[in-house]
């Protein structure tokens, strides 16, 4: 069984200007504005909950997560959520002089 995570498949947050971010996909690039990040925390933040990994994982072992106001639909597996998970929280813990 190969459980390698490809970094082509991955999923990475990149921050242009202030309040104006993007997100990049294996398929798009989608542009995000300050309210649609936070909502996409909100909403990766609870899928990521234990109770809600346990639920994932028993039942289709994905998610489609709709971004940016839903105009995009998106599909994450669990190591995909987590990663974006992971830029989420680097976005929005790093100082500001780092991203600039």
């Amino acid at each position: 069984m190969n459980t390698e995570i490809h970094t082509n498949t991955s999923y990475q947050i990149e921050h242009l200007t202030f309040c104006k971010y993007v997100l990049r996909t294996p398929n798009k690039t989608i542009s995000l504005s300050f309210p649609q990040m936070l909502e996409l925390r909100r909403k990766i933040n609870e899928l990521t909950s234990y109770s809600s990994l346990n639920r994932i994982i028993d039942n289709e072992n994905f998610v489609l997560l709709f971004v940016a106001d839903k105009q995009h639909l998106i599909f994450l597996e669990i190591p995909q959520l987590l990663q974006l998970k992971e830029e989420i929280a680097l976005v929005f813990h790093t100082p500001a002089s780092v991203l600039v």
